[in-house]
């Protein structure tokens, strides 16, 4: 089996998946039982003081104050319907209301996640700081697409770290993508338009640009990435089709100051979030996709390539909370 075997659809392949999910949110897992185990602690029934421990417990492993508030309430709801509950009930009411609060924010996804046959070339503008992941995720979506039959152009504008242009030169040479790139120090958005330029030239199904992840001036980066954004619309009107920002859900409450940020420079349609294998705060990807209203469409379960998932709210929730 090839690297890319993980991409056909059958059971074998699902089962994997899944295991790659559970292993990959087990240190959330067993974080999140444990604080809702001391919750109802001798408790038989789901009252008042059960859901002020639950609220904690949510609270506490990064699913948001706001986010936990709207659960809470939701749950509620269904006690006062209910009129009695018991609280091995609890983790049953838990995932249903939180699956549908993220229904809420679904869109429509494929089994690539975006549909790239909407339009030709597709167009996905990538954001995100320094260090969450931002250029792996590319290269791993990269080899995903290639592998189902796609002509993938990478844009390597994120050019003041000729460490970024290099990692995704070596992802582009694993993949089979095609990686226009320049000079450290050139024009982003000049990269953008020479990328754009040559996948249409050439008959690029999809095109990936990676751009620099800098917070420390709101209105530079603003600025920024509305100039690469202006200049790809002179070679493909309408794009980019997706702004997807990428966060490291190990950063918990920070993953949120930088959704906040990057939300207000640019208009951010759909959200990745990598590194769940590595910490237990995977309630962070409930309270982002909750409190921004954007759609979670992919997650990194681990460092494998086949450990760019996307993202299935209603495995996540029982995994997370099952």
């Amino acid at each position: 089996m090839g690297i890319f075997s993980f991409f056909s659809k059958d059971k074998k392949s699902q089962e994997q998946d899944r295991q790659n999910l559970n292993s990959g949110l087990e240190k959330s897992k067993q974080s999140i039982f444990s604080k809702i185990g001391r919750a109802i602690a001798g408790k038989s029934k789901v009252d008042d003081e059960v859901l002020d421990n639950l609220e904690e417990a949510l609270i506490t492993s990064d699913v948001g104050v706001d986010t936990t508030r709207r659960i809470i309430e939701r749950i509620e709801k269904r006690v006062s319907r209910d009129k009695y509950l018991n609280t091995t009930e609890l983790n049953a009411i838990l995932r249903e209301e939180t699956a549908s609060m993220l229904a809420e924010n679904k869109t429509e996804l494929t089994s690539l996640g975006f549909d790239f046959d909407a339009h030709k070339p597709y167009v996905v503008m990538v954001v995100g700081v320094n260090g969450v992941g931002k250029t792996t995720t590319i290269g791993k979506l990269a080899a995903r697409l290639v592998a189902d039959g796609k002509k993938v152009y990478i844009g390597a504008a994120d050019t003041f770290r000729a460490a970024a242009i290099d990692q995704l030169q070596v992802w582009a040479d694993r993949s089979g993508a095609t990686l226009v790139r320049q000079q450290m120090g050139s024009d982003p958005a000049s990269v953008a338009y020479d990328t754009l330029s040559s996948a249409k030239a050439n008959g690029a199904d999809v095109v990936l640009i990676d751009t620099a992840g800098r917070l420390h001036n709101k209105i530079n980066l603003m600025n920024e990435l509305t100039k690469i954004r202006n200049v790809m619309q002179k070679v493909v009107p309408d794009t980019p089709h997706q702004v997807m920002l990428v966060l490291d859900g190990s950063t918990g409450q920070n993953a949120f100051e930088q959704a906040r940020q990057f939300t207000q420079a640019t208009h951010v349609t759909s959200l990745a979030v990598t590194k769940l294998d590595g910490t237990a705060r995977g309630g962070v990807v409930l309270g982002i996709s909750d409190q921004f209203k954007i759609p979670v469409v992919y997650i990194g379960v681990g460092e494998g390539i086949d450990q760019l998932q996307v993202f299935d709210r209603d495995a996540f929730v029982e995994t997370l909370l099952g």
